[in-house]
């Protein structure tokens, strides 16, 4: 599993075969079980923050109605960033819950400071990784918001194939945008216009 690692380490740095091997023995490798929650909304928030190896992790929240609201799904080679753990006083906002059974890359903030001293050119990876992450984040969204439900899903067709086979119709239409009734007729006129081609 950590050949992905030394995949990203070998693309953005110039790091020796002997450090990016010290740096692989270094991370933490965590195994968690389907329905695991690595935080809750309301907890705490926490310094960590996950790189997925394999299996998938949905973040939602639940709304003032009660209603769970899914903002997206994790899977393999993908960050799972905390961006509230410096606010102590305050919640979480969301949850993030294995759909899956995962492997996932764990990094503590403290620990990474420590490293990124040690291998500056971590710091930098990491760096890029991110401006990468946010730039197709950004994008993502600002298309989301303009396209159409059916857009939407033609999106996730082309852009994320396995989450329509992975996830619960329900969780990938909250993701959407639709109600499950709404995604299911979408996904029945897509699969007519396939058949009708």
């Amino acid at each position: 599993m950590k050949e992905i690692l030394l995949k990203y380490m070998t693309a953005f740095t110039s790091l020796s075969e002997i450090e990016q091997q010290e740096i692989a023995e270094a991370v933490v490798l965590e195994e968690y079980q389907k329905g695991f929650y690595l935080i809750k909304q309301g907890d705490v928030p926490t310094s960590k923050c996950y790189f997925a190896l394999k299996g998938c992790v949905r973040e939602y929240y639940v709304d003032e109605s009660g209603k769970e609201i899914t903002s997206n799904f994790y899977t393999e080679e993908q960050a799972i960033l905390s961006f509230n753990f410096q606010e102590q006083d305050q919640a979480s906002n969301y949850s993030l819950i294995c759909l899956e059974d995962c492997i996932l890359i764990v990094g503590n903030l403290d620990n990474e400071k420590d490293m990124y001293r040690k291998y500056p050119q971590l710091e930098t990876m990491t760096r890029k990784m991110m401006e990468i992450y946010l730039g197709e984040a950004q994008g993502e969204f600002s298309a989301f918001i303009h396209a159409t439900p059916e857009e939407r899903y033609k999106t996730i067709l082309k852009k994320r194939p396995h989450l329509v086979n992975r996830v619960p119709q329900h969780q990938l239409a909250s993701y959407l945008g639709m109600t499950p009734e709404s995604l299911s007729r979408i996904k029945k006129r897509i699969n007519n216009e396939y058949l009708g081609s």
